[in-house]
């Protein structure tokens, strides 16, 4: 596949994602970013949270999984690789896609008391996307070692996937806090420009 459109898949999954999460915010008068969970603004309920999901959120998990399954085809081949991008591009990218088909009951019920069905399958497929994430990360920086001009992929993959990891375990620890909301918005961050970066990084092998 062209890197270019592989290029391209990726700042599409990006933007398709930062655009309703940024905009589902202003359907709450009182809504914060700090303290509330992006889902919050897409639950079962919200005014317009069908709307972000299948315009935004749906749309942006299958370009992250086209993006990943194109970035295999275009980076040289490695077992670590393979396991690394599969793993994003199911954890992730259909990972948004799951939450979205199956959004939390109204606040998130974040103590799961007396949950829906549809809160119980986002609950989990959430704790499983922050859980392994950063895992494909990682191994997608140790794949990255024998690239050319790898070192600076293989560093930046390591650091998001550790600051995702330790921002998913302070979640984990307090999913009631009063900062999970930034917190949440850390890990998004940090997977969101590791994807900008590797798709930079693609681009330019051309």
């Amino acid at each position: 596949m062209n890197k270019t459109i592989t290029f391209w898949l990726g700042i599409l999954g990006v933007l398709f994602f930062v655009i309703p999460s940024v905009l589902g915010g202003f359907q709450f008068e009182n809504y914060s970013h700090i303290q509330q969970y992006i889902s919050e603004s897409y639950a079962i309920n919200a005014p317009y949270g069908i709307y972000l999901r299948i315009f935004g959120f749906i749309p942006s998990g299958i370009f992250i999984i086209l993006f990943s399954l194109s970035a295999l085809k275009v980076l040289p081949k490695s077992n670590l690789l393979n396991l690394g991008l599969i793993g994003f591009a199911f954890l992730y990218g259909f990972g948004n896609i799951l939450v979205s088909v199956f959004p939390c009951d109204v606040g998130c019920n974040k103590e799961l008391i007396d949950p829906s069905f549809s809160q119980l399958i986002h609950t989990f497929s959430g704790a499983l996307t922050y859980t392994f994430v950063p895992l494909s990360l990682i191994l997608i920086g140790f794949a990255a070692r024998s690239w050319k001009q790898g070192k600076n992929i293989m560093l930046f993959s390591f650091f998001c996937g550790i600051i995702t990891f330790m921002f998913s375990l302070f979640i984990s620890s307090n999913p009631t806090g009063h900062y999970i909301g930034l917190f949440q918005r850390i890990i998004e961050g940090s997977i969101l420009i590791w994807i900008i970066t590797f798709a930079f990084y693609i681009k330019k092998q051309i």
